[in-house]
């Protein structure tokens, strides 16, 4: 059976579209789903300890969101600019998404603040994007987060109050255009406990790009083109996560970007976890043959995203479909802001 975006598709009330974080980041709620049986359990992110054994590893994404949203001005004519920066390509040179793009032609200088930071356009893209380079003084991500602001997701309309409550309490590699959302429910506190039970913590890069955001507008989603992130998984945690399979404990992923980067390296290395980096296109669909994650963190995604299809590949479509059915009728918060699921 062919599916089609259609079918990942769910009436969601505007209303439990999260604007803005809770107080306490594990205070969020909690729908426990087992995908086998399609059972349901209402909590507390905090509960989640309960459902984690001794020998289990918890995965995360240690990316880190840049504030990668700046304004400028054309040298010649002193038009206005909004740049959203993408991805590093090598050096100096970016992918990025500028608006209004048909005034950005190859050769268009671009100035930033008080001219420390300074852009010409190299290449022309597809929907917006350009190809530019930066000249600066001094450490680009220290000029960076000077002039730059935070790209929200387009469904958040609330300004937020405290930057750091986009990122996850473990980011440290600068490089994500928007935040490995799953992770914003862990506090240190509560991976302090979790470690304390004895189950190891395992971080793993992935650059989230605007991709993630971007619809499904195939109405067959065989047709869909994936968009490529950055993924690195180091010697140690690859290690680390070997130990866990072979004592016959579970890997446990925080979030869609931690599922795409193991599944990416379970398919390249025909089910085997190994140290490796490099760009995933990865499309994880009903159908797909799970190869290295036993369980997951998710939260709940946009409906007809290829996130949503993602969840469906591990519960089956009806099941999750049903399970944010329960969702909204318990008004759970939904996207990046919202509630979580923990699906095993």
């Amino acid at each position: 059976m062919t599916l089609t975006t259609e079918d990942f598709n769910y009436d969601l009330p505007h209303e439990l579209i999260a604007q803005t974080p809770i107080k306490e980041r594990d205070e969020s709620r909690l729908l426990v789903l087992d995908h086998q049986t399609g059972k349901m359990e209402d909590k507390h992110f905090y509960d989640i300890i309960d459902q984690l054994n001794p020998g289990d590893a918890v995965v995360m994404n240690d990316s880190r969101v840049m504030p990668a949203r700046i304004y400028g001005i054309k040298d010649q004519t002193g038009g206005h600019f909004e740049v959203l920066l993408l991805h590093n390509i090598e050096g100096d040179r970016w992918e990025t998404l500028v608006k209004p793009a048909k005034r950005a032609k190859t050769g268009t200088k671009i100035v930033f603040g008080d001219g420390a930071l300074t852009a010409t356009v190299t290449k022309e893209l597809d929907h917006g994007g350009r190809e530019i380079v930066f000249d600066y003084d001094g450490i680009f991500m220290e000029v960076l987060e000077k002039l730059g602001e935070m790209p929200l997701p387009p469904y958040i309309k609330e300004k937020l109050d405290d930057p750091e409550r986009y990122q996850t309490v473990y980011s440290k590699e600068p490089g994500s255009a928007a935040a490995p959302t799953a992770g914003l429910h862990w506090t240190k506190e509560l991976l302090e406990k979790v470690e304390k039970k004895g189950i190891k913590l395992v971080y793993l890069t992935l650059h989230v790009g605007l991709g993630t955001f971007r619809p499904v507008d195939e109405d067959n989603i065989e047709d869909h083109k994936m968009h490529s992130e950055f993924y690195r998984l180091s010697e140690e945690s690859a290690k680390t996560l070997n130990e866990v399979r072979n004592n016959g404990g579970r890997i446990i992923a925080t979030g869609t970007t931690s599922i795409r980067t193991l599944e990416t390296i379970g398919t390249k290395f025909n089910g085997e976890i190994k140290a490796d980096s490099g760009w995933t296109d990865i499309f994880i669909k009903p159908g797909y043959e799970w190869k290295v994650v036993d369980a997951f963190i998710t939260n709940f995604h946009l409906p007809k995203s290829t996130l949503v299809m993602l969840v469906a590949a591990f519960t089956g479509r009806e099941t999750i479909l049903n399970a944010y059915e329960h969702a909204i009728k318990e008004k759970y918060r939904f996207f990046s802001f919202g509630d979580a699921m923990f699906i095993k």
